[in-house]
């Protein structure tokens, strides 16, 4: 009888406060099946989304949380050219209706979520790449061609917003980010913004004509429909603009400006990056890797945990203090 390997991992197996259900031991190590592969993990990275998973009802015994992740191959199935292992990588949807996550020291995939990093790229920026930059380049992508137009970016110094406002500056926009403090404005214009405007001291919409040679905005990019669509209905965009949501703090209904999108022309799209078109996730994934070839995407890492330190690290993103993305050391 072959003896069973085990890993250590973080999981919970019930709904609750972060250091109350979150638990960090050891797992039975995964083998890879057909068109998988084995990845060991270094880093793994901690979203809001991962967060606030740990608030939803559970369909399996345990949730190993965290989507995002990197490390190396070291196993692959039947099917998948020995010649991955070894290879450097990032991951994409790695906790996305699975109970397993990169909260762990390995994790199987099949091969087509585990994506070869550049030797540029070190494993701490990899783990920012799954939700942040796809998300982001997915949101640019939406625009269609930005050159020369101004482009509001809701919660610029976000992780998402990071690199929305790289993307969207790289494709030819001027781009005006929404932040909450000083530090998080030198994080935002540091990204490409032109103008930041403290949506918790300033009214937005005044702010942008003023930016804006009294124009609204060509494009919106947005964390939080339940607000911009009251920014929307006070005409802080331009006619003819598109709006790209890819969240809300309010997820339930709301109301929305119809009056001023039908007249105005408005244009809204919404996506989930968890949830993206075959054609759409390809052109991400070569996009954000063609981007990472060429040395032209900034990551900022606000702060690093082990594994042990797991709760922290969730508190750490539901306090939302710290500027730019947090991750796990996993070795």
């Amino acid at each position: 009888m072959t003896k069973e390997i085990y890993m250590r991992a973080a999981w919970y197996s019930k709904n609750g406060a972060a250091s109350e259900v979150l638990v960090v031991g050891e797992l039975p190590t995964p083998t890879p099946g057909r068109g998988e592969v084995r990845v060991r993990l270094a880093t793994s990275g901690v979203n809001p989304s991962d967060v606030k998973k740990r608030g939803r009802p559970l369909d399996t015994e345990r949730i190993v949380p965290h989507s995002d992740g990197a490390g190396v191959i070291d196993i692959v199935g039947d099917g998948v050219s020995p010649s991955r292992i070894g290879e450097r990588v990032w991951i994409w949807n790695g906790q996305h209706r699975r109970p397993m996550g990169t909260a762990a020291e390995y994790i199987v995939l099949p091969e087509a979520q585990v994506i070869r990093l550049p030797a540029s790229t070190d494993f701490a920026a990899a783990a920012c790449l799954g939700i942040p930059a796809l998300t982001a380049f997915q949101a640019v992508h939406l625009l269609g061609d930005i050159s020369g137009k101004t482009v509001l970016v809701i919660g610029a110094s976000s992780a998402v917003g990071h690199y929305a406002t790289q993307i969207a500056v790289l494709g030819g926009a001027n781009v005006i980010g929404t932040v909450g403090s000083p530090e998080k404005a030198m994080h935002a214009q540091a990204a490409g913004a032109f103008a930041t405007i403290n949506y918790k001291q300033e009214p937005v919409t005044k702010r942008v004509k003023e930016l804006n040679l009294g124009r609204g905005v060509d494009a919106i990019i947005d964390m939080d429909f339940s607000t911009t669509a009251k920014l929307i209905g006070e005409s802080v965009v331009a006619p003819h603009a598109t709006v790209v949501s890819y969240g809300s703090n309010n997820a339930n209904d709301m109301e929305v400006p119809f009056r001023t999108l039908l007249s105005s022309s408005i244009s809204l799209h919404f996506f989930l990056v968890y949830d993206l078109s075959p054609t759409d996730r390809r052109i991400a994934l070569d996009g954000v890797t063609e981007l990472l070839a060429g040395g032209r995407l900034s990551h900022s890492i606000g702060a690093r945990f082990t594994l042990n330190d797991i709760a922290a690290a969730h508190e750490a993103v539901e306090g939302g203090k710290i500027i730019g993305n947090i991750i796990l050391d996993l070795h």
